[in-house]
Order: C-alpha cells, then structure tokens, then sequence
C-alpha cells in the first residue's frame, strides 16, 4: 500500500560477531543474521539432531505414559480440537499418529465456533460424552477450560490438556497438562505452537511405547514422525508463533518434506488448488496461501474439512477437500471486504490523524461475520497504528470479539487488566500477547470500550504509538540480483520474531501498470540498473492521473517464477513520493 509521506524507517544494525564474521556465508547474509541476533554459525545449523529434548516439557512422561495406557487398553480415545490451522493440523496429526501406534478407537471433534464457542467447555463435553471417550486429549486449547474438565472428571472421563496459550491464574483439574507455558514448565522455548507440543507428546509416547516393548509384541512398524513434520511445519507458521531455532527447526524440517514431494497428499493438494507449486515452498507460502485455505473452514463451516483434508490418503480424495476449501477461502475474502468497507465508513467518522485516534480501537456492526472479525482487526490495527477489537453477533444478547495488537501491547495481559479492574465485564478471554479472543454482553460493549482504551492509555503512558518500520538497509544495484535473492530466500525459514528480509530505497519509475484491478506492476531504475517490482492491494487512483516519478520503498527482495524463467522482483511493501 501506499504512504502519504515517508514512514519513521528504523534500520537494524546487529553487530557482526567474530565468529559469525569468519563463517563461511555471503555477506549479505551475515548482516541479516546479525540483524537478528545470531552470533554465532551453530545457531544456523536446523538439523532435527539440534532439537530441543522433550524431557524437560512439563508434563510429557505423564502424558505418554497416559496415552500408552489407552493403547494398551484398547481404550477410547477423543481429540478435541481448535479451530484454525494449528488446530486442525494438531488434530490430524494426533488421529493419523496414534492410529498407525495401534490405537483402533480414536476420534476427533473440533467445536464449531458458532454455535459452542473456543475450548473443552461443557457443552463439549457432553457432546463428546456422547461418544463415551476413556480419554480425551485437547490439542491447541484446553488450559482455559476449567468448568470443562470439571464435567468430564465427574462423568469419569480421564483428560489430557496439550496446549500452549498463556494459562491464567488457575489451572484446570486434568489428569495431566503439557504447555510450555504452565508455571514450573523448565522448556527454554516457549513459542511452540499446538502442534509442536503434540508432535513433542507423540515423540515421548513413541519412546514409552518402545520400552514397553509393545511395537515388538504387536508386529507394529513404529512410526517415522518425520513423516508428520510438513503438518508441524504448516501450523508453526500460520499460527504465528516466533520463529526461535527449535520452531525454526521444525519448520525447515517440514518445508524440506515438502519440497521433497513427500509431503502428504492434502498439503500437496492446497498447493495445487491455488496454483503454486510445493517444490518452491517457503515458509511465507504455508502462511498466506495453504494456512488461509485451511482456516477458511473454520471461520465460514466447519473445520472438519480441513482436517479430513489433511487427513485424506489419496490424491483424489485430497484433491476433492481442497478444491471445497478453495472455494471457502474465495467466499471468506468476498465477506471480508465488505466488512473492510462498512469499517471504512466507521474509521471516516474519526479523526484518522495519530495524535486523535483513540489509543485502542473497538469496532462493532451487527451483520459482521463471526469467523472473519480477526482479519478485519488485523486489517484495522496495520490502518491505524492501534490495538484493535473487532465484535459480531454471538446471538442471545452476547458479543464475540476478536483482537490484534501492536509490539509493546501483550493484548492478553491487557485484557486480564480489564478484568481485574471491571469484574464481571468480561465472560471470558485467553490468546497471547499479539491475538487475542473475548465474549461479553451486547450492553456493556460502550463500557469496554472505554476500559480498553484507558487500560492501553495507561500501558503508552498516554503517549499515542508511534509507527516505525524495520529494514535491513539500503542495497545497492549491484546487490538486486538474482543470486542474492536466491541467498535471502533460502536463509530462512523467515516469520515471527525472524523477520523476512525487508530493504529500503529510492527508485525512478520508468514504467507503470495496473494488473488484477488492484495490484501495480512497476519499472524502476536505480543507478543505471532496471528492475521489476509488484505492489499488492493498492489506492490505484492515484497511478490513474499523474503517476509518481520517483518513489521511496521498502521492498523484499523476491524472485518472479515467469514461464521457468527466473528473475529478481522486488516486492513492495509501502511506497510513497520522493
């Protein structure tokens, strides 16, 4: 998108160490890895013999030890799930590992959003109970979920939490919980998502069941769990979890299954639908194109689709289920942008300059649809520079909420702030410090908006939030080649808290098109070289009349796959008049 002036640019300069100095890399890409804290080359190596030992994730021998009693038993076991990407990949994976462990009775249920809400709530539980479980085991919730697990303990249900949200100040009474984050947790990472933490439980449960001898006894191969790395790798990245090295790890790991051509068939076939091809895969492809079309089910239906998706054994059957997400995604991105519309009519009734915004933004209209109100409010807070709630409907008096933050607002804590000072005016919250996720009542939506915006207020010390944009620096033409943006992208896996590579410049603009109605394809010259650069999603008004002659940009430095012929593009992020 474009900008009416430059943005405050705020260029990382990381300082090369000696070691880091002295390794055997480009560069370019000592700077960058510098710029991201790496000091020393052994921080670069992502082997799967560098991951993290799981015997100091609290909870894990218990949960092994749980889950090998079921198989053993030949007990029943019920995976509850979240509703997004990293549930759904957590879900297909738990079900597709303990089946090929020998487990016969194992089934999976994820809440639809609209009708039960987030979480093992009892209502849950006695639609579970009707499936009369031995166990169940939550993956990517649960550690919220005390008035849940509560009801199952007195139907005698045995229960499992896998989860990895912040917990809050009370713990559910499970029979076992696995979460980095719980308290006592000795795990140096905490940035797992759903689906590391149950890839870790499998992994402990694989080892118990081999002491137990019971692949032995049972003529059971033991799974390969490498083989459930590209479901790691997907719902690592789409649930925007930070990128430490061990979810940097799990991701390379499950990027290489991909490009490998043994992912399985139903990531195989999300690639396909959409057009792009699994062989190129980046880690930016499972979050903006296969992570979407797997949580698009979730927000318009029901995510049992892309689970059986992710599930299916056949390429036809893949094929089929991916196809219908496809479809789901094309009909959440129409719903999106009219709401983006109605919210533009609502931000236009403001006062849109930085000093008299509010410090947090509420937005609310009642035709909103429940499963995309986390995108719009993403969309809002990157327009503004504001934490950002967006409601819709929840039926009988009660308002769903969604929110996204900026850095320096921990969203959950926030909430929690709320709370604490305003009992009773929330139902109930959870989520991490950027996303977050509330209920409350229709009436009181005035009376949070206004404890939202002074809990914010107080948290800036009442100063409004400044936008300042990241670069690596300046690059210069001898720099955009071909062969430098093959090094930038195959340093990654980039994502949260290792960001990809983003750059700053001023370019001439030779030439100038407008492609898919809303995109900007562009000419730019920078000391004598020419180079073809896209801008995504912009104001095209403006290239109507007179077009900028030159322009400042900050630009990732991508590769333009045209027909097997391979060229740099850079790939704008903001642009605005020089």
């Amino acid at each position: 998108m474009s900008e009416l002036s430059a943005p405050a640019i705020r260029r990382r300069n990381g300082e090369i160490s000696t070691a880091l100095q002295g390794a055997s890399l480009p560069p370019i890409l000592k700077k960058l890895y510098a710029n991201r804290g790496i000091q020393h080359p052994d921080e670069l190596v992502l082997t799967l013999s560098q991951l993290l030992p799981p015997h100091s994730l609290g909870g894990i021998q218990g949960a092994a030890e749980l889950l090998a009693d079921a198989i053993e038993g030949e007990g029943r076991v019920l995976i509850v799930g979240d509703f997004d990407a990293d549930g759904a990949t957590s879900c297909a994976m738990a079900v597709s590992v303990l089946r090929q462990m020998g487990l016969e009775e194992v089934a999976y249920l994820v809440p639809n959003r609209f009708e039960f809400g987030y979480g093992l709530t009892p209502e849950i539980v006695e639609l579970a109970a009707v499936q009369t479980p031995d166990l169940i085991v939550t993956v990517d919730n649960g550690i919220s979920s005390i008035e849940g697990v509560a009801a199952a303990r007195q139907l005698g249900i045995s229960i499992l939490i896998t989860d990895h949200h912040l917990p809050g100040s009370e713990l559910p009474q499970a029979d076992v919980i696995v979460n980095p984050n719980q308290p006592g947790c000795l795990f140096p990472s905490k940035s797992l998502a759903g689906v590391g933490v149950m890839f870790y439980v499998l992994s402990a449960l694989r080892a118990t069941l081999r002491q137990r001898n019971w692949f032995v006894e049972r003529a059971i191969e033991p799974p390969n769990l490498g083989d459930a790395l590209d479901l790691v790798a997907l719902g690592t990245v789409a649930d925007v979890v930070p990128l430490d090295r061990n979810n940097r790890i799990l991701v390379a790991a499950g990027l290489a299954r991909i490009r490998s051509g043994r992912a399985r068939p139903g990531i195989e076939a999300l690639f396909e639908v959409a057009g792009r091809d699994h062989r190129v895969a980046t880690a930016s492809d499972l979050g903006f194109i296969v992570g979407p079309r797997i949580n698009a089910a979730g927000r318009l239906d029901d995510m049992s689709i892309g689970i059986e998706c992710l599930l299916a054994e056949s390429s036809i059957a893949a094929r089929e289920r991916a196809q219908t997400l496809h479809q789901l995604n094309r009909e959440r991105r129409d719903i999106e942008q009219s709401m983006q519309q109605d919210a533009m009519v609502q931000l236009e009734a403001l006062d849109l300059s930085a000093d008299a915004l509010p410090f947090a933004m509420t937005l609310y209209d009642s035709t909103w649809h429940q499963g995309v109100i986390g995108i719009l409010a993403s969309r809002i807070r990157e327009r503004t520079h504001r934490p950002t709630v967006v409601f819709a409907q929840a039926g009988d008096g009660w308002l769903k909420g969604s929110g996204r933050s900026i850095p320096g607002i921990h969203l959950r804590d926030i909430l929690d702030q709320v709370a604490t000072q305003h009992p009773g005016l929330l139902s109930k919250f959870g989520g991490h410090a950027m996303a977050a996720g509330l209920s409350l009542a229709e009436e009181q939506l005035d009376d949070f908006q206004q404890a939202l915006n002074d809990v914010v207020a107080t948290t800036l010390n009442h100063q409004s939030p400044q936008r300042v944009q990241d670069s690596d620096g300046v690059l210069q033409a001898a720099e955009l080649t071909l062969t430098v943006a093959e090094q930038v992208s195959d340093a990654g896996p980039w994502g949260q808290q290792f960001p990809e590579p983003i750059f700053d410049g001023a370019f001439s603009v030779k030439r100038h098109r407008i492609v898919g109605e809303k995109h900007l394809k562009l000419s730019l010259e920078i000391e004598g070289t020419e180079l073809e650069a896209i801008a995504f999603n912009i104001d095209v008004a403006g290239w109507l009349g007179e077009p900028l002659q030159r322009i400042g940009a900050l630009y990732r430095l991508g590769i333009n796959d045209y027909r097997g012929e391979r060229s740099p593009q850079l790939v704008i992020d903001s642009f605005w008049a020089l």
